[in-house]
């Protein structure tokens, strides 16, 4: 059997769905950030105060329920007065916000005993709230004790129907007024069942740490039912909480910000002791750390079925995406290379998908933006016009194809490869006979209503050299001049412009200094704009308050920062690159990496760290850091003789 074995696959699609499970329960476990938490805000008439830092409420890492930390909520109530302190739920990318639990729960802790607790107030997605509740209870002292209220107690105040199951912001409002101080630490919000089920947790095995420079990373076999605690002895102290894991993900990144630290390990499921030490590391052996752990996301991380890529996670775990997962092929080609995974395991997985693809869903052979990684469904994430044929991504998903079927020459992985691209029929997307550029979008219900053609200095080169590449669907030449090649080049936009057409054909054809410029002016503008030094690499991503293209021009560009950015651009900067990742991993790693390493984005001016990772953001830095030193994904892609041809016969030269 070609794919995973039945029982690694079920154990997978357990922890999947564990995790969806959590986050389906929990609205608030952690910050990513040490003094505020970004997703919490709060408001005072005087002369009631609120303890708030630039206005929002602070985290404290010495008292908590769940390490590393808890919310602190400090305030002091007049009969004159009033404050709310408002915690709001992260809504990444995909999150299924939907709690099915039917009690509001939260942990509290008290150096004093309180005679009563402030009032509650919930809101939902569409803004409606309940009324403002009394919690009829007082507080021991120095004990953290839990607080579980029914949902049906909170009644609407608003002009429709609150809805329970769609809470977005629990309210912590001024309730007696005693004129004193009190300080109240908060941590583990929860929608909960009312009787939960007693667990049957997994004990967790087989705990390994392996140190770095900065940072050790653990791993253990899985632990499916249960939050794992992890405790750290550092320098042969006591053992101490320092962080969670939740249910399905079996690995921890613990930044300890320093060379030559010795620690043990454990875990509150049951471990061994285990024991490891940062040390110095050469930059070559950190650029092999960055590529590692970024691969990572498409190996452990991807979906147990189709091995296809997972949009985001965390996430909604069903959905996989075409062109991340293409990304995600090359990232497999450079983990095989590099021995993070055997040349059998790499075959595999790419056998799993090549399967997979087969029978997924594809219009005029082209397949969708996204897909059910377990059926092959089509899912329109963004919207009911796009739920057909997405020829860029399918574009990003041929060029990762095509790179491995040079890279792995076998036999049946070459076949399934050569019958899925001579499938796609990329002529079909002029719209007519003698159209002049290629069209993104086709839907079976709504024809071509996005209406998208693909030109201008974009990320779409790749869409027009694999359509003139074609054995079997092939574009006249003529269309790169038309529908791409005639615009003139921009360097203002998203860096990624310099990556998704580049991680595997080789832009040393034509293209390599234009590129190299506009990874440059990305680097000058970020320091004519006042970024710390190594803070560089603005493309699109999602920020603080969502998605957004940022670019490196003022009404673009509000601070966010994607690692993905300046690290995959290796090929073209090298020194600005690396001082990126030095500051990215040294000063910074403490809230940007993880157990992929760098996290999507970060903003220093909002003091806000993305909790996620994306698929396409994680691949573009191991595929362009290999690129950089061995060229060889370029090479494996250069190799396919249909990309020779094509080369030929247009004025493209390599």
């Amino acid at each position: 059997m070609h794919a995973l074995c039945r029982p690694q696959i079920y154990l997978v699609a357990l922890s999947l769905h564990a995790q969806t499970s959590y986050f389906q329960r929990v609205f608030f476990d952690n910050s990513l950030t040490r003094d505020t938490y970004f997703y919490s805000s709060g408001k005072m008439s005087a002369p009631s105060v609120l303890e708030l830092e630039r206005g929002k409420l602070p985290v404290d890492i010495h008292t908590f329920h769940t390490p590393p930390n808890a919310l602190r909520l400090s305030w002091k109530s007049t009969p004159e007065g009033g404050w709310e302190a408002e915690v709001r739920l992260y809504e990444w990318r995909n999150r299924p916000l939907f709690f099915p639990g039917n009690s509001l729960s939260f942990w509290c802790y008290s150096t004093e005993p309180l005679a009563h607790l402030p009032r509650l107030v919930l809101r939902d997605s569409a803004k409606n709230f309940t009324a403002p509740l009394e919690i009829h209870r007082g507080l021991a002292a120095r004990r953290w004790t839990q607080i579980k209220i029914p949902l049906h107690e909170f009644i609407t105040a608003s002009i429709h129907p609150f809805d329970l199951h769609r809470t977005t912001s629990v309210f912590f409002i001024q309730g007696a007024t005693d004129s004193k101080t009190h300080r109240l630490f908060l941590d583990d919000i929860e929608i909960v069942p009312e009787q939960a089920a007693p667990a049957r947790p997994t004990p967790a095995k087989a705990l390994v740490a392996k140190g770095y420079e900065r940072h050790i990373d653990l791993s253990w076999t899985p632990a499916q039912n249960q939050t794992v605690t992890i405790y750290r002895s550092l320098e042969n102290g006591p053992f101490i909480p320092i962080g969670i894991q939740v249910p399905g993900v079996n690995r921890y990144a613990d930044f300890i910000g320093q060379v030559n630290a010795h620690a043990r390990y454990r875990l509150s499921s049951g471990s061994q002791v285990v024991s490891a030490a940062t040390h110095p590391m050469t930059d070559d052996e950190l650029l092999t750390m960055v590529q590692e752990a970024s691969f990572r996301y498409y190996w452990d991380g991807a979906h147990p079925v189709s091995g296809m890529t997972l949009e985001n996670r965390p996430g909604d775990d069903r959905i996989v995406a075409t062109g991340a997962s293409g990304f995600g092929i090359m990232a497999l080609i450079v983990g095989v290379d590099r021995h993070f995974i055997t040349r059998r395991q790499g075959l595999d997985r790419l056998l799993t998908i090549t399967h997979f693809l087969a029978r997924a869903d594809r219009f005029h052979g082209v397949w969708p933006h996204f897909m059910d990684g377990a059926t092959g469904r089509r899912l329109p994430v963004f919207g009911m016009y796009d739920n057909g044929a997405d020829l860029v991504e399918t574009s990003f998903l041929m060029q990762g194809l095509l790179a491995a079927r040079e890279y792995f020459h076998d036999a049946e992985l070459s076949n399934n490869i050569t019958a899925l691209w001579k499938s796609v029929e990329w002529d079909w997307f002029r719209r007519a006979p003698n159209g002049k550029a290629l069209y993104w979008h086709w839907s079976p219900e709504y024809s071509w209503h996005i209406n998208h053609p693909l030109n201008g200095w974009n990320e779409v080169l790749i869409t027009y050299l694999l359509a003139m590449a074609s054995p079997t669907h092939a574009i006249p030449a003529s269309l790169y001049d038309s529908g791409w090649g005639g615009y003139p080049k921009e360097f203002t936009g998203p860096i990624f412009f310099t990556h998704y057409s580049y991680m595997g054909f080789d832009p040393h054809s034509s293209y390599f200094k234009d590129l190299r410029q506009m990874a440059l002016a990305n680097h000058a503008y970020c320091l004519r704009k006042g970024y710390p030094k190594g803070v560089w690499g603005i493309t699109a991503v999602d920020g603080p308050g969502g998605y957004v293209p940022y670019e490196p021009n003022p009404s673009l560009d509000d601070g966010t920062i994607a690692p993905t950015g300046a690290i995959s651009s290796f090929p073209y900067t090298p020194k600005l690159s690396l001082d990126a990742l030095h500051h990215f991993y040294r000063d910074l790693g403490g809230s940007l990496w993880g157990i992929y390493g760098f996290r999507d984005a970060f903003n220093l001016k909002e003091n806000w760290f993305s909790r996620i990772y994306m698929g396409l953001n994680q691949a573009p830095m191991a595929v362009m850091i290999e690129n950089y030193r061995t060229g060889l994904v370029w090479k494996s892609f250069m190799a396919n003789p249909e990309i020779a041809r094509m080369l030929q016969r247009t004025r493209l030269k390599h």
